[in-house]
């Protein structure tokens, strides 16, 4: 696994992966102990750094490179309605509970549940966990701080 240091708006993002494919994106202060190499960025790696260059730039956006996210088989379903989550737009922690609780045929699931889910999210910004938004539209819950959220859905809002 390689890592690359991407320098942001929002800080210095760690980009970790293969050649192949993608295994994290982490924000300033949440890169695991072990991403230090700091690699040249190839294959899966420059693709991301296309992308965030064009999302950064407000350009048009690339196709997602290929991304391998690991986790739970739940919160690899809630990732997945991550990435159904429009540009620009934002969904609710209860709105992405009542998909899950829809596609595994029960009546409820936790929002909390949700929230534990989204805020485990390896691939910040692609897997767009900062479109979640509280029940009352409040900017609640990012690992990345409230004032990264909100930087990344201005962005999005422009």
């Amino acid at each position: 696994m390689k890592h690359y240091a991407y320098h942001s708006p929002i800080g210095e993002l760690t980009i970790s992966g293969t050649s192949e494919t993608l295994c994290g994106l982490w924000l300033p202060g949440r890169a695991p102990s072990d991403a230090c190499d700091f690699d040249q960025p190839s294959g899966a790696l420059a693709e991301m750094i296309r992308w965030l260059d064009c999302y950064f730039a407000k350009g048009k956006l690339p196709p997602l490179p290929q991304m391998s996210p690991e986790g739970t088989e739940f919160r690899r379903a809630v990732w997945e309605l991550l990435l159904e989550i429009p540009y620009g737009e934002t969904t609710t922690y209860a709105a992405i509970a009542r998909k899950i609780a829809a596609q595994r045929g029960i009546t409820t699931m936790s929002a909390q549940a949700v929230g534990g889910a989204v805020g485990a999210n390896p691939i910040s910004i692609l897997i767009p966990c900062h479109r979640v938004v509280g029940s009352d539209s409040s900017l609640t819950g990012y690992a990345g701080g409230i004032d990264r959220k909100k930087f990344l859905l201005e962005l999005e809002a422009e």
